[in-house]
């Protein structure tokens, strides 16, 4: 790999999950409901549509970064990616908590101000929670599959690591984002039971989908910036 590409693909990458991670904060807190096709009807638990968080895409979007970063720079530089992103959503919550504490010089609008970020707490709860645990596993089940086929099967790593990381991610984010914080911190409404699990197994499909149909742009991702050499876990080895 040249030394340019490999560094405008490292900035890249990075650059493509911090965002991606930033959005998702600050859009998850509208719910949303995507109408299933007529020829498919209901679904259990999901209905004739699928709700789920506004940051659902965005968050996807995270992990396959996580995955191509995986695989051209080693286990341990994703695993500083991730761990690295993970203490920047405090600097987040931080930023958005000092900004709603300012002076306004439209109380109306602060008010309303408030109101839309404010419920960004419960998400960034919800997603500190999630992140540590799935980005983690996605970069351990990445590689592991890849040592035990000796770097073949890119697209068997990548939707095995995104389809087992996202079903945690799913399950942890929805039940404390929508459940355990507004009891804990008093801010919006705890969402009922059957809500929780339309949220969870709707939001998961969709991630399962992404899993699958992002496979081509990580091959696409991953074959101009890799150049023939191989990724190990320190970083990038010549064959």
């Amino acid at each position: 790999m040249s030394e340019v590409r490999s560094n405008v693909g490292q900035i890249a990458l990075v650059g493509l999950f911090v965002m991606a991670l930033t959005t998702a904060q600050l859009t998850a807190s509208k719910l949303l409901a995507i109408p299933l096709p007529t020829f498919i009807g209901e679904l259990p638990f999901v209905g004739a549509a699928i709700l789920m968080p506004g940051a659902a895409l965005a968050y996807a979007f995270t992990f396959f970064a996580s995955d191509c970063y995986s695989e051209l720079y080693g286990r341990r530089a994703a695993q500083v990616m991730v761990n690295v992103g993970f203490a920047m959503n405090f600097i987040l919550l931080g930023l958005v908590w000092s900004t709603i504490a300012a002076p306004a010089a439209n109380p109306e609008f602060a008010g309303m101000f408030t109101k839309v970020l404010s419920s960004g707490t419960n998400i960034i709860a919800g997603s500190l929670a999630a992140y540590l645990v799935s980005q983690n596993w996605d970069v351990i089940v990445f590689h592991s599959i890849r040592e035990m086929t000796d770097g073949a099967f890119l697209w068997l790593r990548n939707i095995a690591s995104t389809a087992t990381s996202q079903a945690f991610d799913t399950v942890i984010f929805v039940g404390v984002a929508f459940y355990i914080a507004p009891k804990v911190f008093g801010i919006g409404q705890a969402l009922p039971q059957n809500v929780l699990i339309g949220l969870i197994a709707g939001q998961y499909l969709l991630k399962l989908l992404i899993a699958v149909v992002d496979t081509p742009f990580v091959y696409g991702t991953v074959a101009p910036l890799g150049d023939g050499t191989e990724a190990s876990d320190d970083g990038w080895v010549s064959d």
